[in-house]
């Protein structure tokens, strides 16, 4: 390996993500290489993205499958995985006088290329040269469905593809691969997730103080991403904080908290090698949880329990939801909400009045992991096709799991009156919903607990140190 100026290595140490060893990444180029068998793999790296001129970025996040397989979330970058000759080419450009005015001391093009065990490093220039060689040999270029339009059309340029196809002529043959290679967490993943989790427990621990009568969500939802800035990474998602929980992705910040609320905080924290975590807890803002919210409280609660512990390697997904959906309107009936018989509720769907989305979802450098390959990809298969009912619909993840899987588990109850009207004026599933006890709650909000999981070879563990969630343990933080 190439000795990198003391200088420069210490520069970017400090002003760069870190990445694991060289011989980590060149593995896994190594076992996708043997996967796909022949042709040529095209890595295309993010850009930045200007706000609302050239010079003014959003943050930066490099693309997720780029870090799983080439580590730098460094901005224009490519890189050649070559099948057929068992070549690694990394095409990216030195830094000029200029770059290090403005940004700093920044790592050579081979130093860059030696950290992460590449064969080869050419000017970012060539990359086309090199493709339209590969190409007119006859060569198979294999690439991943672009999600940002300036990657699509820099691909579409690349390859001389019509304006708009670039998306079509994605290799299903390399999302499979990558979707079985980047769905079994190494332990290595698996640390870095538990690291981005330990920022995430004072995120949500820090919110159960802050919820309090008066306050604005905006002044405990700007402390919450503080935290998780000054914990080495940033905000996985943008944050949910928000009185309106039935509103399922609720992004404002406007409220003023008032006595009787429920506060929905769905937050997670990325590690500094931009490793993702998930976590929903519901705060009451008195503090202490009302006889009508302990009740819809703890059956969530239920269900989220009753799932997680039926999660075990072969165990389908879409088994641990249905079992999630009978536990919320079997307490749904004790309450008076439902009625008739429960299984059959579910069957037909009658429960996704009050829980309408899906149990959960994979998460590793994405929240949702790998979803930009396509939701269907990652989370179905031959075995088990997507549902057209409504709310089963939504289930992101429904596939058989494995050992080294890492998923979120989130059930919830929510009582949306716009959905309440539509199908109170059908009479939609009336066999089932008690209506007139349904009016009595509709301004009730919502909950929903979250948890990321592991699933281990004998079952599984909730990973991360304990956050909060027994209706006496949320008190106590809460008064705390």
């Amino acid at each position: 390996m190439r000795q990198v100026p003391s200088y420069i290595a210490a520069a970017y140490c400090q002003t760069l993500l870190p990445v694991f060893s060289a011989s980590v990444y060149a593995n896994r180029r190594d076992q996708l290489s043997r996967t796909i068998s022949n042709g040529v793999v095209l890595f295309m790296g993010a850009r930045h993205a200007p706000m609302n001129y050239p010079h003014n970025w959003y943050p930066f996040r490099q693309d997720s499958s780029f870090l799983y397989y080439w580590g730098h979330p460094i901005a224009d970058l490519a890189a050649l995985v070559d099948a057929d000759e068992g070549r690694h080419i990394l095409f990216a450009d030195s830094p000029s006088v200029d770059d290090v005015i403005w940004s700093g001391p920044q790592p050579e093009a081979a130093a860059l290329a030696d950290r992460v065990g590449a064969h080869e490093v050419r000017p970012s220039g060539d990359l086309e040269e090199t493709l339209r060689t590969m190409k007119a040999a006859g060569r198979r270029v294999h690439y991943e469905p672009p999600y940002r339009v300036n990657t699509q059309v820099r691909v579409e340029s690349l390859l001389g593809l019509g304006t708009g196809s670039a998306p079509h002529h994605a290799s299903t043959k390399l999302i499979r691969a990558i979707v079985r290679q980047r769905s079994v967490k190494e332990s290595r993943e698996v640390r870095q997730i538990e690291s981005a989790l330990q920022v995430s427990h004072a995120m949500h621990t820090a919110a159960m103080r802050l919820v309090t009568t008066g306050a604005l969500e905006r002044d405990i939802a700007g402390h919450i991403e503080g935290i998780a800035i000054a914990g080495g990474g940033r905000l996985a998602f943008p944050c949910i904080l928000t009185r309106r929980g039935e509103i399922l992705h609720n992004h404002y910040y406007g409220n003023r908290l008032r006595n009787g609320d429920l506060v929905v905080h769905d937050s997670g924290a990325s590690s500094p090698m931009q490793y993702a975590s998930d976590i929903t807890r519901t705060i009451p803002v008195s503090g202490t949880f009302s006889a009508r919210q302990r009740a819809i409280y703890s059956l969530v609660l239920r269900a989220q329990e009753a799932a997680i512990g039926a999660l075990r390697p072969g165990y389908r997904f879409l088994d641990a939801h249905l079992l999630a959906a009978r536990s919320v309107a079997a307490d749904l009936k004790d309450l008076g909400l439902m009625h008739g018989d429960t299984d059959e509720a579910v069957a037909q769907g009658a429960h996704a009045l009050f829980f309408p989305h899906g149990l959960g979802h994979m998460m590793g450098l994405d929240v949702h992991d790998m979803e930009g390959l396509g939701e269907d990809l990652v989370g179905y298969g031959d075995s088990v096709k997507r549902s057209d009912q409504f709310g089963l619909a939504y289930l992101r993840l429904a596939r058989a799991l494995r050992a080294g899987h890492v998923i979120t588990v989130e059930p919830g109850c929510y009582f949306i009156g716009a959905l309440i009207d539509q199908w109170r004026a059908k009479r939609r599933h009336a066999a089932f919903i008690n209506y007139a006890e349904v009016e009595r709650w509709r301004t009730f909000g919502g909950v929903r607990i979250e948890d990321d999981v592991l699933v281990t070879p004998s079952g599984s563990c909730i990973l991360g140190p304990p956050i909060p969630k027994a209706v006496l343990d949320v008190e106590a933080a809460c008064a705390a």
